[in-house]
């Protein structure tokens, strides 16, 4: 690797915000035993392979905890293990062997040493006849953790693909296979075979999605269009879908086989009521579905293609007041979901290579990598807050489509910027959660007068002086914010008693910029009142307002 692909390299390493399972730092000569070396070589490449990842990393001169670069005096190609080279005595003692790498260069004036290890593949990787995982900031016995192990076993094997001694068709939903021939034939309508769909066997037609194999029932096929209780096909392994429903009221619904219908079944459990937004620059208030059906069926599609069957878990679906979070076994199995947004990025590989073939041919999900970027795109168009990703886990998938508005000047940006690139929704709904970005993208939102504030406290700017460019106007505007409003309009009360819009809009009309069109003024006055009223701080009969009674 040449040393500007090392520098970027070690810069991705170190953009995580602390060690992982797959990367270890260390600091100088001595730190660790050369025993040591050897088990956290086993490890490394254990770990990147629970984590779904190509190479694990052991890398001197970095510091732990806060991943500056400071350099080491340790020389990995000339250590010595008594009158041994450390490196041949290492690769002797690792079983199977692999072909870690080694790479010593200098990072900006620091020395670094950095062993990139390929992850363990069909068996874990022992070192002297024992096999390490890193958990947590311990490195231990691997064999402690039969679930890992089995992850390791299973790494080369596909699970989805495996056929079923004893079933057969009469296993599989009747309703199933006909809707999988219909959504197979619209899948092929350009094939050249496409005339002859109806006339074949119901197994010439299963062996031509890549649901049997052979006229042979796999895993696939119980999954997708088995009968509920042909389910037990698959044990240990859990065909669920359930469903949760976390607010005011509490409820859940299991969904099995055959998962090709039941997952329009989620889809109607979920309560998808019209939401609105009230632009200060419109009259009229926009309405969207609070939910995106396409995005809550790739949503939970991508779980069904993507669940790690060997875990023995359900996929949940939890439905709260302003989100769904979905949840399924596995870790993110090809890159990271980030690198998927753009619509760019082509998965290589997959966890359940013949699953995924069955649900494309049936029209579910597609293998380019368009899923992400479509529900990207989807929340985008509709003024939401982006999918986030952010609660993965090592074993566990969660995705989070948010159902509400977590900061208003974000939103209305959207719906003001319909002209806003993709890659910049991205960063300002990181900086709405209050993620961290890069300087070069704080310079980036900064010059095109998107966010405002100081590190680390950056927030999205209002966006009516890049939509008029009335910058004058809209410093004003800045200081006769909500919060103003609600302060003049309960002071007000608790000094009359009592009030009416009209008389609210004779203080405050008058203070409100001249950007706002007099009917603008007014239905921002409207909204904050309706805002007070709805968390308890006043009251309304008929047209008087008053304070309420336990504000009072």
């Amino acid at each position: 690797m040449r040393d500007e692909e090392l520098h970027q390299l070690l810069e991705e390493l170190i953009a995580h915000p602390k060690e992982t399972q797959w990367i270890e730092f260390k600091m100088g000569a001595g730190c660790i035993t050369n025993e040591q070396i050897g088990e956290y070589i086993s490890a490394m490449s254990n770990g990147a392979t629970i984590s779904n990842q190509p190479f694990g990393y052991l890398v001197w001169g970095v510091e732990d905890g806060t991943q500056q670069v400071k350099g080491t005096n340790f020389c990995f190609s000339t250590a010595r293990q008594g009158n041994q080279d450390l490196e041949l005595w290492v690769r002797n003692l690792l079983h199977p062997k692999i072909n870690f790498e080694i790479f010593e260069f200098d990072y900006h004036n620091n020395n670094v040493v950095m062993l990139r290890i390929p992850s363990a593949k069909g068996e874990p990787v022992h070192f002297k006849k024992k096999p390490y995982i890193r958990i947590g900031s311990n490195k231990t016995d691997l064999r402690n953790f039969p679930e890992y192990v089995r992850i390791i076993y299973n790494s080369q094997e596909d699970w989805s693909a495996k056929t079923i001694d004893g079933a057969g068709i009469a296993d599989l939903d009747e309703e199933a296979i006909r809707i999988a021939r219909e959504k197979f034939k619209e899948k092929s309508s350009r094939t050249s075979f496409y005339n002859q769909i109806d006339d074949w066997d119901t197994q010439t037609f299963l062996d031509k999605a890549k649901i049997t194999i052979n006229g042979k029932i796999t895993n696939t096929a119980i999954l997708l269009l088995g009968k509920e209780e042909a389910s037990h096909y698959l044990l240990p392994s859990v065909t669920e879908i359930t469903w949760k429903l976390e607010t005011e009221e509490k409820a859940y619904e299991h969904f099995s086989c055959p998962l090709l219908l039941n997952t329009s079944k989620v889809l109607q459990n979920i309560r998808n009521i019209k939401y609105k937004f009230f632009p200060d620059n419109e009259l009229l208030a926009t309405t969207v579905d609070k939910y995106d059906t396409r995005t809550i069926l790739e949503a939970l599609h991508n779980c069904i293609a993507h669940q790690d069957y060997s875990l023995n878990k359900r996929i949940i679906v939890t439905e709260k007041i302003d989100k769904l979070i979905f949840s399924n076994a596995g870790s993110f199995f090809d890159g990271n979901p980030d690198e998927y947004v753009t619509g760019e990025k082509t998965p290589e590989k997959y966890r359940n290579p013949w699953l995924v073939k069955a649900m494309v041919n049936l029209g579910m999900i597609d293998t380019m990598g368009y899923g992400i970027h479509t529900m990207f795109l989807s929340q985008k168009s509709r003024y939401f807050p982006l999918p986030d990703y952010s609660l993965s886990e090592a074993q566990k998938v969660i995705l989070q489509i948010y159902g509400h508005v977590i900061d208003e000047n974000y939103t209305k940006l959207l719906m003001e910027r319909k002209d806003l690139q993709l890659d910049r929704v991205v960063l300002l709904d990181k900086v709405q959660k209050g993620k961290s970005i890069s300087m070069a993208e704080v310079n980036l939102l900064k010059k095109e007068k998107l966010i405002e504030g100081r590190r680390p406290n950056y927030y999205v700017a209002a966006s009516v002086a890049e939509i008029t460019g009335q910058e004058v106007d809209y410093i004003k505007l800045r200081g006769i914010d909500d919060d103003y409003i609600q302060k003049v309009i309960t002071d007000y009360l608790k000094k009359f008693n009592e009030g009416k819009r009209k008389d609210f809009e004779a203080v405050l009309l008058q203070k409100l910029p001249d950007i706002l069109s007099t009917e603008q003024k007014r239905t921002k006055i409207k909204n904050n009142l309706q805002y007070l009223r709805k968390h308890g701080i006043i009251e309304v009969s008929g047209k008087i307002w008053k304070m309420s009674k336990k504000e009072e």
